[in-house]
């Protein structure tokens, strides 16, 4: 079994494969506080539950953007399972051609994302992360990384519409939203939710026109399944890309893995 760890701003997310199949999904709130042993034992305390043995897992990988984080729990999977796991970074293989002006400077979470779109869908695609950042970037026919986009997620503009304004509350998404709302609440799910829905449907328009037709479009991220409902593109959502992103990567590195 292959463990993967996507360390994201809010959250980290962990997935077990046996083969093709995610036999475990589940995550915990990223904390830059927590040490190596914290999180070890709480890696195992998850594995108990899902019934996996320490001993099952063979090799791991991490992808992440927040480094003291990812340092700890390097550490962690050493101690909790016998591996030293491979860090998404410079010098790792990915199948990726990137075209960035500076591909150093690339996110690991966009690495990921990238990656398993080019496994797993046909080219070019579009690829919608909706987490604590919106990001929107692309993968050209050749599988080349070409850019993309990096806007304010759902979360951080409902937490600065309420934090900066004096009568406007904190909120829930839960419920739905007209389009036209006649309360507070209302007013406020449907500006988060259409109007964040509106750049989805503008930028997927201009990503096709730009990459010359007929693209497919994935979505992923903890708004993803939220989102599609209020869209007028169509798209598949698969929550679990960055997990099938890190490994298909770690494949194509599992050499580098030393126990």
């Amino acid at each position: 079994m292959i463990l993967t760890i996507d360390i994201g701003n809010t959250n980290i997310v962990f997935g077990v494969f046996d083969g093709n199949d995610l036999v475990l999904e589940s995550r915990m709130d990223t904390n830059s506080h927590r040490m190596a042993d914290q999180y070890a034992i709480t890696m195992e305390q998850i594995f108990n539950l899902y019934g996996i043995k320490r001993e099952e897992i063979k090799g791991a990988i991490i992808s992440s953007v927040v480094p003291p984080v990812s340092d700890q729990l390097k550490i962690s999977v050493n101690r909790a399972f016998g591996v030293s796991p491979i860090m998404i970074g410079a010098g790792i293989k990915t199948g990726l051609n990137i075209l960035i002006d500076d591909p150093s400077t690339l996110g690991a979470d966009l690495v990921c994302g990238a990656a398993g779109a080019k496994e797993l869908y046909p080219l070019p695609c579009i690829v919608i992360d909706l987490g604590t950042a919106t990001k929107i970037y692309a993968v050209d026919k050749n599988g080349g990384f070409i850019g993309g986009v990096i806007a304010p997620g759902i979360k951080i503009s409902l937490e600065a519409l309420a934090g900066k304004t004096v009568s406007l509350p904190m909120i829930s998404l839960d419920g739905g939203a007209p389009v036209i709302g006649r309360n507070t609440v209302d007013c406020m799910r449907s500006g988060l939710l259409y109007g964040h829905a509106g750049m989805l449907d503008s930028f997927i328009a201009k990503f096709k026109k730009q990459l010359g037709g007929d693209c497919s479009v994935v979505a992923t991220g903890g708004f993803s399944s939220v989102i599609k409902e209020y869209c007028e593109s169509d798209f598949q959502v698969d929550r679990q890309l960055l997990l099938k992103g890190l490994k298909a990567i770690y494949e194509k590195n599992a050499g580098k893995i030393k126990k």
